[in-house]
């Protein structure tokens, strides 16, 4: 996918615009750099990768940002991954990633994101790592994201994430890798293989008895004893 310059340096300024950098780590992303991130093979900017002129790689992880993460990263079509984990992101994941179609890696991890998991995903077709755990999203784990062939990284641990695990996802077929639980433990409203069941939630027959009854051994007794006289009169019935 050709990339215009233009359009790079739009991602670029809007990326900038859309965190909040604390600390001050991305000080040399000032407008004379982005207008010309790359020199060749080498980067004008904090986190970035070039080859040939290009942005290959964003690496802005563990560098305290806050903000969100700009729909315009769309616009670097030639990157190759992109990690912004370990910081204090809000937000959703823009589902405009879907036009990195080189994409290869994508690390969100340990950030504050919300919302769902953009099924648009599937259309980078090259990822081969997708790390989102330790974030807030919600929501099910969409199952085209089981037709990346590549995929052979995938965590979604310690989110809000609720339904069934695919099975395109949990039990892959042939040389395709397959995601253990932890991939997915974390997520309490999450369930299916490869989690552990579900244990059961109701109560027992005894616990209700003696809940309504009281707390206590006394209750517990009357309880049993509650539970014994119901049995017997029903045996007698019949």
């Amino acid at each position: 996918c050709e990339s215009d310059p233009k359009t790079t340096r739009a991602c670029l300024r809007h990326l900038a615009k859309s965190l909040e950098d604390p600390n001050r780590s991305l000080q040399n992303w000032i407008e004379k750099n982005l207008e010309k991130p790359c020199n060749d093979s080498l980067s004008n900017l904090q986190g970035a990768t070039c080859n040939n002129g290009r942005i290959l790689r964003l690496s802005l992880n563990n560098l305290s940002l806050r903000g969100t993460i700009s729909p315009f990263l769309s616009n670097c079509t030639y990157l190759q991954s992109l990690d912004l984990s370990s910081n204090a992101l809000t937000g959703p994941i823009p589902p405009d990633i879907q036009s990195l179609v080189n994409l290869a890696v994508l690390n969100l991890s340990s950030n504050q994101l919300q919302g769902q998991i953009p099924p648009q995903l599937t259309m980078c077709a090259y990822l081969n790592v997708i790390d989102l755990h330790d974030n807030l999203l919600t929501g099910p784990i969409p199952q085209q994201l089981g037709l990346l062939v590549r995929l052979s990284t995938f965590d979604v641990s310690n989110n809000r994430l609720s339904g069934p695990i695919p099975p395109s996802l949990s039990n892959r077929t042939g040389t395709l890798p397959r995601f253990n639980a932890t991939s997915f433990l974390g997520n309490k409203d999450l369930y299916g293989y490869p989690l552990p069941p579900i244990k059961t939630r109701g109560l027992s027959v005894l616990a209700i008895v003696g809940i309504g009854l009281g707390s206590g051994l006394a209750s517990l007794v009357l309880s049993f004893t509650g539970v014994c006289i119901w049995l017997k009169v029903t045996e007698h019935k019949m």
